[in-house]
């Protein structure tokens, strides 16, 4: 991505685990500065003494509060928005607070965006927003809906406002995987909700190819996701078992928490009725009609009809020793089973 080069990227939650990865990786493309924005100033402390590169700015602040964004995004060339509230159960506990940083914490960092003359603004967003069961779902829904609204209500600005959306991130925060590697140390019994629940993996490296795909190819409004494999909540938990060297783990089942699905859907059927392929991707194009809805008509068809949903149910499906080979490519995995990172 050549345009990063010698440019101003502010990252929102960039203390997170896509924060960080992100950070590393723009350092790595040449950028001028990189601004970091989160609240928590123990892992801003922390993220400086482990990256120790002047070029990287911290801003202490919250999405939620407009004036600390805007400071964030001034003099910014391009915004990565992954500032968010990511756990389902305790947003299902706490929906306001979900709608605080999730819509209204977005809703302030496109409009600062837009304010200070950003030149693109990537909202990260998630396969829970499709159908949504759960609050952090229809909260991240909303947020893109809060994105998509500006594209369609400010034609003529110079902020282009995207979207990705992308299923389980591998070991990032609340990912299932670390717990099971301590539940497999101390020689417990892996702890499943359902072992035929699937979901999308995803790599944070892929993550991150994922917004920067959105940087490069994004008109305003425009929706990407990236192809992604899945396998089953079983699968999974018997490859980090086998990769330990535990080969028949023992398993208890706990049942579903608060507000999950079986499967999860990165695409909806309407969604893939317009989706553009992509190769690796799929984007999917602002609807951009005004509220004049005489003015336009649209005719079905036999083939739109026959087009299903995007699922983590009916993608290709990874195999224990597939999902094993998955997991190897993440460095804290290699690091644990003694491959060279």
């Amino acid at each position: 991505m050549e345009a990063i080069r010698d440019s101003t990227v502010a990252v929102t939650g960039g203390t997170g685990s896509f924060g960080k990865t992100v950070v590393r990786d723009l350092l790595t493309r040449g950028v001028a500065q990189v601004h970091v924005l989160s609240r928590d100033e123990e892992k801003q402390d922390a993220m400086r003494r482990l990256l120790d590169d002047s070029r990287v700015r911290y801003f202490i602040g919250d999405v939620r509060d407009a004036e600390s964004v805007e400071n964030a995004l001034v003099g910014v060339d391009f915004a990565f928005h992954a500032a968010a509230l990511k756990q389902v159960p305790s947003c299902e506990f706490f929906p306001d607070q979900a709608v605080k940083t999730n819509v209204r914490g977005s809703h302030n960092v496109i409009e600062a965006a837009h304010r200070v003359g950003v030149k693109s603004v990537v909202c990260l967003s998630t396969d829970k927003a499709v159908y949504p069961i759960n609050a952090m779902g229809m909260s991240k829904a909303l947020m893109e809906k809060t994105a998509q609204a500006f594209a369609r209500n400010h034609p003529d600005s110079k902020t282009t406002v995207s979207i990705t959306r992308y299923g389980n991130v591998m070991y990032s925060r609340g990912s299932v995987i670390p717990l099971f590697i301590q539940q497999l140390q101390a020689g417990k019994a892996l702890t499943l909700t359902e072992p035929l629940m699937t979901r999308f993996l995803m790599s944070l490296d892929e993550s991150v190819d994922l917004v920067y795909h959105a940087f490069e190819h994004a008109q305003p409004g425009d929706l990407f996701v990236r192809k992604a494999p899945a396998s089953t909540i079983e699968v999974l938990a018997k490859a980090v078992a086998s990769l330990l060297g535990v080969e028949d783990p023992e398993i208890r089942v706990i049942g579903t928490r608060h507000g999950e699905k079986l499967h999860e859907t990165l695409l909806s059927r309407e969604e893939m009725e317009k989706a553009e392929d992509q190769g690796d991707y799929f984007r999917v194009p602002l609807d951009a009609r005004s509220l004049q809805y005489e003015l336009y008509f649209e005719e079905g068809s036999q083939e739109s009809a026959e087009l299903v949903e995007f699922t983590s149910e009916n993608t290709r499906r990874l195999s224990v020793e597939e999902t094993k080979e998955s997991l190897l490519r993440l460095p804290e995995i290699r690091s644990l089973v003694g491959v060279g990172v």
